[in-house]
């Protein structure tokens, strides 16, 4: 048994190297060129597989898209919130309550406060306005400034004119007001609130 190794054959990219290599030189005076290795021919495993991607239209950005009209307001309103409340005290009261027709029996500025400041001013008026029997306060937020906001999150103006509502609905607050409403124009309009307290039990 021999011991020599048998020669392996080239591999398809050897073979296209050794071609390139032969097509460049030239053969010294009366001598040619010896054979070229013989190897089964097999496209490249580089290039095996790979077509052609399609075309791509011309197009512009967005030109498929719905125009749509921007809105930037945060609904609901403070007016349509305090609307949608239902009606807890008598109906009657609560009509010329209204039409700033009923009398009013504390007030409460919390205009130019920040909300750090207001809130505690607001929860010891009211207890303290249930406390001494009163049934209907009135607390003005002003309506607030329009200011430049250039931030992702539109705002709408007058921070506590949208946020007192809320402390009005929540503890310790909701057990003393049983209706708030946006107040007459002769009382402030849409920068004030009525507040209709319940009877200290």
């Amino acid at each position: 048994m021999s011991g020599r190794r048998r020669p392996r054959g080239l591999r398809p990219e050897e073979h296209d190297l050794w071609r390139q290599v032969t097509d460049t030189t030239q053969p010294l005076p009366g001598r040619r060129h010896g054979p070229r290795p013989s190897v089964p021919s097999k496209p490249s495993t580089r290039t095996q597989g790979k077509t052609q991607p399609d075309p791509v239209a011309p197009f512009s950005l967005g030109e498929g898209a719905t125009r749509t009209e921007a809105r930037y307001d945060l609904a609901p309103s403070i007016e349509e919130r305090t609307a949608a409340d239902p009606v807890r005290m008598d109906r009657k009261a609560y009509g010329k309550m209204k039409r700033g027709k009923l009398s009013v029996e504390g007030r409460l500025d919390l205009h130019g406060l920040t909300l750090d400041q207001a809130h505690p001013r607001l929860n010891r008026f009211i207890l303290d306005a249930q406390g001494q029997g009163k049934r209907l306060v009135l607390v003005i937020t002003g309506k607030g400034r329009r200011g430049e906001d250039d931030g992702p999150i539109p705002r709408r103006p007058g921070v506590l004119r949208h946020q007192v509502p809320q402390w009005l609905r929540t503890p310790p607050l909701a057990q003393a007001v049983l209706q708030v409403s946006p107040a007459h124009r002769s009382h402030g309009g849409s920068g004030a609130y009525y507040v209709y307290l319940s009877r200290r039990r």
